[in-house]
């Protein structure tokens, strides 16, 4: 976020520092914390055992301050109510006593009544230190201002009987109270302070009683002490009682998912350990059960896939000893066949046309049964693409001129050189261009060739019935057609797609497809540069530019030098 415009320029300044510094700091901190936020996020335990903590301290926290304030305030309160009565029968006390003392006119008190405030004080904190030692008595005769205050200490109580105090109780009349914290003697010490006015003849005398809480404050410290620690120690109970219980599920899972880990990586004989007869051994039970019904299937498919591979080997290995006898025998009748009636001369034409596809049938699945093997093996040389794309462009002229379709080539003028298989490679382009003049629906084909440093992408675009959503998956499929009612001209076997695919993986590339209804289609063909290199971008978009205005991310542009040709 930058900084407003009309802010001055130190100050803008600054902002840009503070705000580079609390990136670098932040960068920092995330990185700091890094292994903790992975370990949160992959440890169910962790989480558990921190959230039940956070949990229980809050509730403990809140118990424990509620039981320390009422223990605080039942001390409190029953403190008040011990002064309270202890001040009562002090203030009538002293009413007996000085109720004897009489003016001598107005504003001139009895010469004899300080000393006897002084003995009253005196007996009163005489009487009350054998009770709750510490006790201050103080007393002072409101209407009298000469008369100095009485203490029963020598300590200073300014702190302790504060102005307000003294109005509640010398104007209003009235027993009022406070709390106060005062330094005697060099120590911090909280007081109940009673202040409590005196009938007498006279007038009235404001009398004092201060009472050290030392005792309370103690209990109530101890009661929180005690809360604290007592709390403190069931957190930590319950956190302990988390994580074992925690531990208890855990372990089997975390046992399941190592299991299914080795599952998936081939080892069918992989078990869980069964203990006891509870939830969690039901659960490792079921999972052995299933593992168990899962190794059996999959074994039995694998024998059935074995057995599938080499019957096609073997029915493609036996069949072409008899093709090659019919092929003879066809070759020699095709050949004759001006000298046969018309009937006979098309039967010969129909048999050599189904014997060249029943020859290409059987082509494709030796070559697939070789995929299957894993015998299939790349004949890499570094190799000009340009005459590849040409050579696949010419041969299949003459498909596209009786179905009417136009092959538009945009080849660059530079040679496109890469390390492959160049017979794959052109089978690979000869199976998706054919599919699209087929598929072109009378429309152009565009075969469009590009590089960059480590890639090389060839994409062919038609404009025919397209494909349906998720058919770009299925076309690579083994016998998969979109349309299975649709009248084929080139007579395929459904395996040229599933056998390119194948060439494109032995590669190390891709082969992909995009299609949408009534748009047409557009395979991609991406091969790296230099054999065993990892592909990272393709040259060329998947979808096509005549659909979408922008080019794909990590797609280059084609060259400048491009040109189309139509064949």
């Amino acid at each position: 976020m930058r900084a407003p415009a009309w802010l001055p320029m130190p100050v803008r300044r600054a902002l840009r520092v503070l705000r580079r510094y609390f990136r670098v700091l932040a960068r920092r901190f995330e990185n700091w914390s890094a292994p903790a936020r992975r370990q949160w996020r992959r440890s169910l335990q962790l989480r558990i055992v921190a959230m039940t903590l956070a949990a229980s301290s809050v509730l403990v926290g809140a118990f424990g301050f509620f039981v320390a304030q009422n223990s605080a305030r039942i001390l409190l309160n029953r403190a008040q109510d011990e002064v309270q009565s202890s001040l009562q029968s002090k203030t009538k006390w002293a009413a007996s006593q000085l109720s004897v003392y009489y003016p001598l006119g107005p504003g001139v008190p009895d010469p004899k009544l300080p000393e006897a405030m002084t003995q009253t004080v005196t007996a009163l904190a005489d009487n009350d230190r054998a009770e709750s030692g510490g006790s201050i008595v103080a007393m002072r005769a409101g209407q009298y201002p000469e008369l100095k205050q009485v203490t029963s200490t020598k300590v200073s109580t300014d702190e302790l009987i504060t102005g307000d105090l003294v109005k509640s109780v010398a104007q209003d009349s009235k027993i009022a109270r406070q709390v106060r914290t005062a330094t005697i003697d060099g120590k911090k010490t909280k007081y109940l302070v009673y202040g409590s006015p005196v009938p007498t003849s006279f007038g009235h005398v404001e009398l004092y009683y201060l009472v050290p809480l030392t005792t309370e404050d103690s209990a109530a410290n101890q009661i929180r002490t005690t809360v604290l620690v007592t709390g403190l120690a069931l957190v930590l109970l319950l956190g302990v009682v988390a994580g074992l219980v925690t531990r208890l599920v855990v372990l089997p899972v975390r046992g399941a998912a190592r299991t299914a880990q080795r599952l998936s990586a081939g080892l069918l004989d992989q078990r869980m350990k069964v203990d006891g007869e509870d939830d969690l051994a039901l659960l490792a039970a079921s999972f052995n059960q299933m593992a168990a019904n899962l190794q059996r299937q999959i074994v039995r498919l694998e024998e059935m896939s074995r057995l599938q591979r080499r019957f096609t080997s073997d029915v493609s290995h036996e069949l072409r000893t008899p093709l090659t006898t019919v092929r003879m025998a066809a070759d020699l009748i095709f050949s004759e066949r001006d000298e046969f009636e018309p009937a006979v001369a098309r039967s010969a034409e129909l048999l050599q046309a189904e014997l060249d596809r029943f020859e290409g049938l059987l082509t494709d699945l030796l070559e697939i049964s070789r995929f299957d093997a894993g015998f299939a093996a790349l004949d890499a040389e570094h190799t000009d693409l340009v005459p590849i794309v040409e050579r696949v462009a010419d041969r299949l002229a003459g498909l596209a001129e009786r179905v009417g379709v136009a092959i538009e080539l945009r080849l660059p003028e530079t040679p496109v050189i890469a390390e492959v298989d160049p017979r794959r490679v052109e089978r690979v382009l000869r199976n998706l261009v054919g599919n699209a003049v087929e598929h072109g629906e009378g429309r152009p084909v565009q075969v469009t060739l590009a590089c960059d440093e480590a890639a090389v992408a060839i994409t062919v675009r038609d404009h025919g019935i397209g494909l349906k959503p998720g058919e770009e998956r299925l076309v690579f499929n083994r016998f998969w057609r979109a349309d299975p009612s649709r009248a084929r001209q080139t007579g395929g076997t459904g395996l040229g797609l599933s056998i390119s695919a194948e060439d494109a993986r032995l590669h190390g590339g891709w082969l992909e497809a995009w299609g949408a209804p009534g748009e047409g289609a557009q395979f991609r063909l991406t091969l790296p540069v230099r054999a065993g290199d990892r592909l990272l971008s393709a040259p060329l978009p998947l979808i096509p530019r005549d659909r979408v205005p922008t080019i794909e991310a990590g797609a280059a542009a084609p060259a400048a030098d491009e040109t189309a040709e139509v064949v």
